[in-house]
C-alpha cells in the first residue's frame, strides 16, 4: 500500500467514524421518536379540540411575528449598512444582545412591563396585560428579530453599486431603485429569513409557556404532553410535526446556499448622508433600541425591589435566596455543559469542514449533507428523542448527554462557518507541503488553523453562548442531570418568584457578555 493510499484510507476512516457519530446521536434518536407513534396516539393527538386550536395559534402567531421580526430586521440592516450614521458598533452590538439571553427572559421582561401588575400596566392604569396572542408575537420577535437582522447585513454589505450608479445616471428615484435592484438582489434572502424565523418561533415553548396565558401552542402543547404527562407517543407525533418547518427551512438553505457575496463584487455601496435619512434611521434604530433594552432593564431593576411590584424598596435579599436555593451551583453546572459542549462542538466541527472542503470525495459529499441534519432538528424535538433513544443508557442523566445534546443542537452554523473560511484558502497548501516532505497534519496545525483561528473564536463562543442559554433540548434531559440555571427561569416563574427568575436571567446575560467581550478582546489583541 502507498503512502498515498494510507493517508486516504486514514481520511475515509475518520469520515466514517464521524459519520457514525452523527448516526448514533442524530439519525437514531430521531427515528426512535417516529418508532413511538402509535396509531392511537395519532388518533388521541389529531382529534382533540386542544391540538386544533393549538396548531391554529402557532401558525397564526408565528407568522405574524415572523412578518413583523423581518421587517425591522430589514429596516435596522438596512439603515446601519446605508446610512452615514453614527455609533454604528454600538448600534448593532445592542441589536443582537436579545441573542444572549433565553427566549423564555423576554417573555419574562415583557411580563415584568406589561403583565396584570407590569410597570407600564399600573402606571397607565390599563385593565389587562399582554397576555394571549400578542404577547407570544411580541416576545417571539423580541428574540428572532436579531437573526433577520443579521442575515440581511451580511447579504446587503455585498450589494453591487455599480447596478445602481447606472441606474442614478439614468434618472431613476431611490424607491425605484430599490424596488427594482435591491428587493429582487435580495429575494434568495428573503426565503431564507422567513423560514429561519419561522422555525424558531413555531419551535420555540419559553415564550408561549410564561406570557400565552390561556393561548396554547404547538410546542407548549408537547412540553406538556411530554415532561408533564411523560406521554412520548402523542408527544411524539407533536414533534414529527414541528419537524415539517424546520425539514423545509433545511431543505432550502440547501438549495440556496449564498450567504453573503452574490458573485463579483466590483464596487461596495456607499452610505448615503441624506438628511430625512439618517434621521429616520436614528429614529427608528432608537426604538429598536428602547424595544430590546426595556425588558432587559425591567427585570434588572426587579431583582432589587423588595417585593415586586408592591414594594419597590432596594434590596439584596432575592440575590441571596436565589443563590442559597443552588443558583450558584446550577450556574456552575451550566458553564461545565457550555464549555464542553464549546470544546466538542468546535473540535469536530472542525475536524469535519477540513474533510468535506479539503478532502473531497464522495464521503465528503455524503458527510457534508449529514453534518448539515441538524439544523433541520428544533432543539425540543431534539431533546424528546434524546429521552427515548438513551432512557436507560449509562449516559441517560450525566454530563455527558447535555453537553453532546448541546453541540449536536448547534452544530449546522459553526460548521458551515468553517467550511466557508476553508473553502477560501489556498487548494494546493496541502500538496505543496506533502511535495517537500511536510505531514498534512503539520500543514494543518502550522498554516491552517493559525489561518482560521478567528473563525475558530466565533465557533468556540457561539457553542458556549447558546449552550448557556438552551432551554429546549435540556428541558427534557435535566433532571436526572444537574440542572443548567436556565431551568430555574420557569421554575421560579411558576412559584411566583419573580425576582429570582429576573436574577437567573441577569447571571445569563453577564456570563455571555462576559465571555463574547472577553473574546472580542483577544482577537483584537491578537489579529
Amino acid at each position: 500500500m502507498t503512502i498515498f493510499q494510507r493517508r486516504l484510507s486514514t481520511s475515509s476512516l475518520i469520515k466514517i467514524i464521524i459519520g457514525i457519530f452523527f448516526l448514533f446521536f442524530v439519525i437514531l434518536p430521531i427515528l426512535s421518536m417516529f418508532g413511538r407513534i402509535t396509531s392511537t396516539s395519532l388518533a388521541s393527538v389529531f382529534t382533540s379540540s386542544q391540538f386544533s386550536k393549538a396548531l391554529k395559534n402557532s401558525l397564526t402567531t408565528t407568522f405574524v411575528a415572523t412578518l413583523i421580526s423581518m421587517t425591522i430586521g430589514l429596516v435596522a440592516a438596512w439603515s446601519i449598512e446605508r446610512t452615514a450614521m453614527r455609533y454604528k458598533a454600538l448600534f448593532s452590538t445592542i441589536i443582537v444582545l436579545p441573542m444572549l439571553i433565553p427566549s423564555i427572559s423576554h417573555a419574562f421582561g415583557l411580563v415584568a412591563l406589561f403583565g396584570a401588575n407590569g410597570i407600564v400596566t399600573r402606571f397607565f392604569g390599563l385593565a389587562n396585560g399582554i397576555y394571549g396572542f400578542w404577547g407570544i408575537v411580541a416576545g417571539s420577535v423580541m428574540y428572532s428579530f436579531p437573526v433577520a437582522y443579521l442575515m440581511f447585513t451580511s447579504i446587503l454589505h455585498y450589494e453591487d453599486a455599480m447596478p445602481h450608479k447606472a441606474a442614478l445616471v439614468l434618472g431613476i428615484p431611490p424607491l425605484r431603485r430599490f424596488v427594482g435592484i435591491t428587493l429582487p438582489y435580495l429575494r434568495k434572502t428573503f426565503i431564507a429569513v422567513f423560514f429561519a424565523v419561522f422555525t424558531m418561533i413555531i419551535t420555540d415553548y419559553g415564550v408561549p409557556l410564561m406570557i400565552g396565558g390561556k393561548t396554547t401552542t404547538l410546542s407548549v402543547l408537547m412540553y406538556n404532553k411530554a415532561v408533564g404527562m411523560i406521554d412520548y407517543s402523542s408527544g411524539s407525533v407533536i414533534g414529527v410535526l414541528l419537524l415539517i418547518p424546520a425539514i423545509v427551512a433545511f431543505l432550502v438553505d440547501i438549495l440556496n446556499p449564498e450567504k453573503g457575496e452574490s458573485g463579483f463584487v466590483s464596487e461596495l455601496m456607499e452610505s448615503t448622508n441624506n438628511r430625512l435619512a439618517l434621521v429616520a434611521s436614528y429614529v427608528f434604530n432608537g426604538a429598536v433600541l428602547l424595544a430590546v433594552l426595556a425588558p432587559i432593564v425591567s427585570f434588572c431593576i426587579m431583582v432589587f425591589q423588595t417585593k415586586y411590584p408592591i414594594n419597590t424598596e432596594f434590596t439584596l435579599y432575592h440575590i441571596e435566596k436565589t443563590l442559597n436555593r443552588g443558583a450558584g451551583r446550577y450556574l456552575i453546572n451550566s458553564i461545565i455543559y457550555a464549555f464542553s459542549a464549546a470544546v466538542f462542538g468546535t473540535s469536530l466541527a472542525f475536524v469535519c469542514s477540513y474533510m468535506t472542503s479539503r478532502m473531497k470525495g464522495q464521503l465528503s459529499y455524503i458527510l457534508h449533507l449529514i453534518s448539515l441534519t441538524s439544523m433541520a432538528i428544533p432543539g425540543i424535538v431534539l431533546g424528546l428523542s434524546y429521552v427515548i433513544f438513551f432512557s436507560g443508557t449509562n449516559i441517560y442523566g450525566t454530563l455527558l448527554i447535555i453537553a453532546l445534546v448541546n453541540s449536536v443542537h448547534f452544530f449546522a452554523s459553526p460548521y458551515l462557518m468553517m467550511y466557508n473560511a476553508l473553502e477560501k484558502l489556498n487548494p494546493n497548501l496541502e500538496a505543496v507541503g506533502m511535495s517537500l516532505g511536510i505531514k498534512r497534519i503539520r500543514i494543518v496545525f502550522d498554516v491552517i488553523i493559525p489561518k482560521v483561528k478567528s473563525s475558530l473564536s466565533e465557533m468556540f463562543t457561539y457553542f458556549f453562548v447558546n449552550s448557556m442559554m438552551t432551554i429546549s433540548a435540556v428541558s427534557f434531559l435535566a433532571p436526572p442531570a444537574p440542572k443548567p440555571v436556565s431551568l430555574m427561569i420557569n421554575q421560579f416563574e411558576a412559584q411566583l418568584l419573580m425576582e429570582s427568575a429576573a436574577f437567573v436571567s441577569l447571571l445569563i446575560l453577564l456570563i455571555n457578555l462576559l465571555t463574547k467581550g472577553g473574546f472580542a478582546l483577544a482577537k483584537k489583541k491578537f489579529n
